[in-house]
């Protein structure tokens, strides 16, 4: 691992992690739970110092954060510990994590968007040769409708592509000067196996532009993590299609090349990743917490705190050999041995 890699995975992992953290630490604040400490990294502590009731820490490791907060794993009297607060409370606690990895996201789609310029729905350039050339859409047309979709962004322009038989013929519909036009056009599927008609964006830079596309990246991203979770279903998916701590680092290694704007759009996608990841209802994540603790406001009592943490053992056991399983097809599939 060379030096750029290192460094961008630290600042990557930090990020995205810290985020998380920090969203279970504010809302604890916030509703009174009592938090213990809050730590920056992981590890021998390198240096501390104490608020208040709370500790503050800096870890050796930098690879995330965590917040100890009282009563969360141990039984506890005080009445600001975490599990004697109303259900509702540690749902927000719990889920706070989440929505600071969303929050997250959008700042940096939005400064990613700021840099670049947001893609608008209208046509900057068509390739040459390209099936949009040879019908005749020109720079500067606005794309309202294909096949009859109302387009809204650059995103809805793709999905409907994407989604197209490229066997069949599309409309595309347009505005130029002013007045609506119509083309058919039949797609072609590139050598990345995508079907496209060949057209590129007009780039819109500006404050209000750029957070208009971080929260539209941030949306899309999510609802791509919707489609993963339909094909993991559909046994579409394999190990070989995810990528773990080894395959994340060498994916950060290859952002960071790069540059500073590419890392911060990668960023975003893991921190997206995370959030979404750890909302699903798996023993072990916040969002098996999140059910149990709705159980608990439905049955009017606490799940047996000895069978809630058996079942979260569990699942823990079931992540960490995924995992292994999956480092080791990172391993395998990035050569790390045959270098």
């Amino acid at each position: 691992m060379d030096l750029v890699t290192l460094i961008a995975a630290i600042f990557v992992f930090l990020m995205v992690i810290l985020f998380h953290e920090f969203g279970h630490f504010i809302i604890a604040k916030l509703v009174g739970i009592k938090v213990n400490e809050f730590s920056i990294g992981m590890g021998p502590k390198i240096f501390q110092t104490k608020k208040n009731e709370t500790k503050y820490s800096l870890r050796l490791l930098p690879i995330g954060g965590y917040v100890s907060m009282e009563g969360e794993d141990e039984k506890s009297n005080d009445p600001r510990s975490f599990n004697n607060v109303p259900a509702k409370y540690r749902i927000a606690v719990v889920a706070a994590g989440a929505i600071m990895n969303f929050a997250l996201a959008i700042v940096v789609f939005s400064v990613v968007s700021f840099n670049i310029g947001m893609q608008t729905t209208t046509v900057a350039e068509t390739l040459p040769g390209s099936p949009a050339e040879i019908v005749g859409i020109e720079t500067g047309d606005k794309i309202v409708r294909i096949n009859n979709v109302e387009i809204k962004s650059w995103n809805s322009i793709i999905n409907e592509i994407s989604n197209s038989n490229p066997a069949e013929d599309m409309t595309i519909e347009v505005v130029r000067n002013g007045e609506k036009k119509n083309f058919v056009l039949k797609p072609e599927v590139n050598e990345e196996n995508r079907v496209i008609i060949g057209i590129m964006p007009t780039l819109k830079k500006g404050f209000i532009p750029a957070i208009k596309g971080g929260f539209q990246k941030t949306i899309s991203t999510l609802m791509l993590m919707f489609e993963f979770i339909k094909m993991v279903f559909k046994g579409q998916v394999t190990t070989k299609d995810l990528s773990g701590p080894v395959g994340v680092i060498y994916t950060i290694g290859e952002a960071a090349k790069y540059g500073f704007t590419d890392l911060l759009f990668l960023t975003g996608l893991i921190s997206v990743n995370l959030g979404f990841f750890n909302l699903l209802p798996i023993p072990a994540l916040d969002g098996s917490r999140i059910v149990i603790l709705f159980l608990e406001i439905i049955r009017g009592k606490a799940i047996d705190p000895e069978k809630e943490g058996f079942i979260h053992f569990l699942g823990f056991i079931a992540l960490i050999l995924l995992m292994l399983t999956i480092t080791y097809s990172d391993i395998m599939r990035i050569n790390m041995f045959r270098r």
